[in-house]
């Protein structure tokens, strides 16, 4: 891989140590991938936050490149935490080693410079690309969004990558960072109405088991709220097939701007959807309902003051769409649903005190039982809720 007289003095530890370490996580990454160069990015978004999944050693790991002084040189974004950095003792599923090990990795990541952000959504509002960027994601649903959505490119990084990139500035080009790489592979009919978040992950689960690559969607069917629910199609994608791009014809910015080629085609009924619901139907009641996965926006925050919850109902938000709207969660949690603030119950130890839980999301369907052992149900959100007799606002 080429690298520019500064870059290999990068990766020769002239510019210190933590630079080093960034340098040759990218540089073999890149040769691993074939990629000509680095290309400068404009943000990155990190994964890699719950102290669930990462551990002691991502948190020494953490903290030693932190001890070395790196700093990353573009916007960067901070995925959900285990837990609410605020509230995490009312939740009632972390203890004080927990919440202190947790503490210490959003500090290390801050004294980076990586902004606690604390969300899978930062295209919202703290981490929004403009269409033709390069950016280094890692965070899957962010990622198909990023590429889908807004037509920034990046590939699906995982959490060093990320950090690497965001600390050099930059990003071995190659995956989606290249424009062949962006055409769409199969061809997907979808004969049937998407009206909820839960018919969207149930679609992307069914179309990421025909191990497609970038499946272009032709929706021939009513698609409620496109705009907002997409996220939850191309997380259940991310999630079930490891899909880092999609297209949907006449919604995604370059739906129309290549030739695509297709290798088959697919088409999607009714009764396909109706399969997934079955099968993501535990037989036990739930004991936790669960919404956010990935993190809800503000319309759809809104949308829930015409329900309120029939039982432990959990909103999981970033933390900045927290302090973005303050008075709106405030009114959620009046209406009696508790706000998971920065973290995600898929990231967070709710095995410790739940068993069952029911979603509208496909994704969190699918890591639910693996990550926190769980007998999962997938059900509509109208399914989860009940009417609320207030006013909504």
């Amino acid at each position: 891989m080429y690298l520019t007289n500064e870059e290999e003095k990068a990766l020769e530890g002239e510019f210190g140590e933590a630079l080093e370490k960034a340098m040759r996580i990218l540089v073999a990454i890149g040769e691993v991938y074939g990629a000509e160069r680095l290309i400068k990015i404009s943000s990155a978004h990190i994964s890699g936050v719950s102290y669930k999944t990462i551990g002691d050693a991502g948190l020494d790991f953490l903290q030693d490149l932190a001890s070395l002084g790196a700093k990353v040189r573009v916007k960067t974004t901070l995925n959900p935490c285990g837990m609410d950095p605020i509230k995490w003792r009312s939740l009632g599923i972390i203890d004080e080693d927990f919440a202190k090990k947790q503490m210490k990795i959003i500090e290390s990541y801050t004294h980076m410079g990586v902004e606690p952000t604390l969300t899978c959504t930062p295209y919202y509002i703290s981490n929004v690309p403009k269409y033709g960027e390069d950016i280094a994601w890692a965070e899957s649903s962010a990622v198909i969004y990023a590429n889908s959505v807004i037509g920034a490119k990046t590939n699906r990084e995982g959490a060093p990558s990320a950090l690497a990139a965001a600390i050099v500035g930059k990003t071995p080009m190659y995956g989606y960072h290249l424009e062949e790489n962006r055409i769409g592979t199969e061809k997907i009919i979808v004969k049937m109405d998407l009206e909820d978040p839960a018919d969207y992950g149930a679609l992307g689960i069914y179309v990421a088991r025909m191990n497609v690559k970038v499946p272009y969607f032709v929706l021939d069917g009513k698609a409620l709220n496109l705009s907002i629910y997409v996220k939850y199609l191309g997380a259940a994608l991310a999630a079930e097939g490891s899909v880092a791009m999609m297209h949907i014809e006449g919604f995604t910015p370059e739906w129309n701007k290549y030739k695509h080629e297709f290798s088959d085609k697919i088409i999607v009924e009714k009764d396909d959807i109706k399969e997934i619901f079955e099968e993501k139907s535990c037989e036990d009641e739930e004991d936790l309902i669960a919404l956010g996965c990935p993190h809800l926006s503000v319309e759809e925050l809104r949308g829930l003051l015409k329900y309120r919850p029939k039982r432990t109902t959990w909103i999981s938000i970033g933390m900045d769409m927290y302090k973005a709207h303050k008075d709106l969660i405030n009114e959620l949690e009046r209406r009696g649903y508790i706000i998971a603030k920065g973290t995600c119950f898929v990231v967070s130890p709710i095995e410790r005190k739940f068993k069952v839980t029911a979603t509208n999301s496909g994704k969190a369907s699918k890591y639910l039982p693996s990550f926190c052992k769980q007998c999962v149900i997938l059900r509509r959100t109208k399914d989860l809720l009940v009417i609320s007799d207030e006013n909504s606002c």
